[in-house]
């Protein structure tokens, strides 16, 4: 039995890993590519990369691929605090990776135009607005997060799209606010590789906060419980019922 967990275990950070590498290698590419100047392919591009990993992956680790959702997840009691650091590390560790891959691939003067992909305020927009914004957009992706994939009562079979939709429909009004990020990874993997760091506690805290609030709301008002909720164990698989 202790085996079979930490095999599970595994295979959840594995997936964790391969979920945020995807989701900057496609979404940071993607802005590479267009050097930033497509909102709409870079806002497909950031929501199909979670939309289809979620649905390939989500009944393996539950396809969170954002510190700021495992936070989130964590505070409502629907995942483990024992998986919440291995969770972080194997996404930060994905975002790196992926980030690198990025550097390898395309020529020096797409990524310097962009800076790597790396999430930035916009021109025009003060720190406290960016924040906000990641505040409110990471608050509607957890809150989706919860509707479709936690709650039993929500439209499971389409919880990737919603999740990935999510995503897209927040970069649309925020991708020129404050990059749209909505994830630390996101963040973090493209500002260590690239060496850009400028305002780099917005991209933790805003995501954070904004995913405990919806998560704290979901959980705890809005979900009608019939027993207290209760963290998962470690003890044969990750609940199909915890599970992003």
């Amino acid at each position: 039995m202790e085996e079979q967990q930490t095999l599970n275990v595994i295979r959840a950070l594995i997936v964790e890993f391969i979920g945020t590498f995807a989701l900057i290698f496609v979404g940071a590419g993607a802005i590479i590519a267009t050097a930033g100047g497509n909102l709409v392919a870079i806002a497909l591009a950031h929501g199909l990369a979670i939309g289809l990993l979620v649905a390939a992956a989500g009944h393996i680790s539950g396809g969170v691929y954002n510190p700021a959702l495992t936070c989130g997840l964590a505070i409502a009691r629907k995942l483990s605090l024992a998986l919440v650091i291995p969770y972080i590390i194997a996404q930060l560790l994905g975002a790196i990776v992926a980030a690198f891959a990025l550097k390898g691939i395309f020529p020096g003067g797409a990524i310097d135009k962009v800076a790597l992909g790396v999430p930035a305020i916009g021109a025009g927009y003060s720190v406290g607005g960016a924040f906000l914004a990641e505040v409110i957009m990471t608050f509607f992706l957890m809150f989706v997060v919860f509707g479709t994939a936690v709650d039993q009562r929500g439209p499971r079979a389409i919880a990737g799209l919603a999740i990935g939709l999510s995503i897209t429909m927040d970069i649309f009004v925020g991708g020129g606010v404050s990059g749209a990020a909505m994830n630390p990874a996101r963040w973090l993997g493209p500002a260590l590789v690239g060496n850009h760091w400028a305002n780099g506690w917005l991209w933790w805290v805003a995501p954070i906060l904004g995913a405990l609030l919806a998560a704290a709301l979901y959980a705890y008002v809005l979900q009608v419980q019939s027993e207290p909720p209760r963290p998962d164990v470690l003890d044969h698989e990750i609940p199909r019922d915890r599970r992003v």
